[in-house]
């Protein structure tokens, strides 16, 4: 039987979930093989170094940088405050004095006779990796961080934005097809995780990120409302780094696009449930997809890491969602695998499958024109 290979979306009720938890630079991992963690256990902390600040303190005293030492209130290795007098003259009988302050707490690390600078380094910034979500510890990096391994419900969208954020499942929508506006979202979604259905108006992110929701799950979002949303341009290329306040996850596509029927009652079983939200999206090498993770007991989990098997391969009776007009958004059946490239409308010879999303009608696409979704 033929079989093609693409990305696909997981949604998928049960599913070996393993997560690398690394540290940006080199630290201190401070779980074990075997060990259990919960979501906002920290697994691994570091110390980045704190931001340099060259200032012209000769300048600012009106002193020859040569003699600058001799007005220096403290020396190299000292720690200061902000704000605090580092150096001063006495000026001519009490008056005309010249002082300088420490633009930062930190650590003085230079002195020069040559240029009058003074570099002050700020305190470094402690970095903490949490397990991100509840399962065992499987593997260990040293002095970078740790693989967590879980079974859970995970289900990916196709685009988000925002970083890691957890909170308990809620519904703002009762239907798969509904949009959601400001009137949908009440206090009680405050840090929760809140499915929608079709569509969030820009108006209903924005009553979101008043209300401090976690996250916002949604079929659709309309792609140039993001830049009155940001107050910038966003590539969908990389994201997940916007100071949103509230995490997006788009699930089918842009426009209002019907949540999957599947996805969304897959959600609803969870509510009450809390869940791990990424809104980080890739869609070059490395494929990042955003994501929902609900978490089962994981006392039973391997203390090994378990192999994931190899990615399985499109095969008839899958299903598929399109990814190119005019069938994104759709999910349907593959009914075949032609083996011979077909010539399309494009004047192109590609190689195609056969679709059938449920309209009574099979459809011919191209096969880079799909993504399987993984039930």
């Amino acid at each position: 039987m033929a079989a093609i290979f693409t990305p696909g979306l997981t949604v998928t009720e049960n599913h070996l979930i393993q997560k690398t938890r690394q540290l940006p630079l080199e630290g201190e991992v401070r779980v074990q093989v075997g060990d259990l963690v919960k979501a906002d256990d920290i697994v691994a902390r570091t110390d980045l170094p704190g931001k340099v600040f060259p200032v012209n303190v000769a300048n600012q005293l009106g002193v020859d940088p040569g003699r600058l030492k001799e007005h220096m209130l403290f020396g190299v290795g000292d720690k200061v405050v902000k704000d605090q007098l580092i150096a001063g003259t006495d000026g001519f009988f009490g008056f005309f004095k010249s002082e300088a302050l420490a633009v930062t707490t930190g650590t003085i690390e230079t002195i020069s006779a040559v240029t009058g600078l003074v570099i002050i380094q700020a305190d470094p910034v402690p970095v903490e990796m949490d397990a991100y979500i509840n399962g065992r510890v499987v593997e260990v990096i040293p002095g970078e961080g740790c693989v967590v391994q879980a079974m859970g419900t995970m289900v990916q969208g196709i685009f988000g934005l925002g970083g890691e954020t957890k909170g308990v499942i809620a519904m703002a929508a009762t239907t798969p097809d509904q949009i959601i506006g400001p009137e949908h979202l009440t206090p009680e979604h405050a840090g929760k995780v809140v499915i929608g259905g079709a569509y969030v108006t820009i108006a209903g992110l924005k009553r979101a990120v008043e209300l401090g929701v976690a996250a916002l799950v949604t079929g659709g979002f309309d792609y140039d409302e993001i830049k009155e949303l940001l107050g910038y341009e966003v590539g969908v290329a990389i994201t997940g780094g916007e100071d949103l306040g509230t995490t997006l996850i788009v699930t089918e596509g842009f426009g209002s696009i019907g949540m999957a029927p599947a996805t969304f009652e897959l959600l609803k079983r969870r509510v009450g449930d809390r869940a791990s939200v990424n809104g980080a999206t890739q869609i070059r090498a490395g494929v990042i997809r955003p994501e929902i993770i609900v978490t089962f007991d994981n006392a039973d989990v391997p203390t090994e890491r378990v192999e994931r098997p190899e990615p399985k391969g499109i095969e008839i009776g899958d299903l598929v969602r399109g990814i190119r007009a005019p069938w994104f958004g759709r999910i349907g059946t593959v009914k075949d695998l032609p083996v011979q490239p077909i010539r399309v409308d494009s004047e192109t010879t590609v190689r195609v499958l056969t679709v059938d999303f449920g309209d009574g009608e099979d459809s011919l696409l191209p096969r880079s024109n799909v993504e399987r979704i993984e039930r």
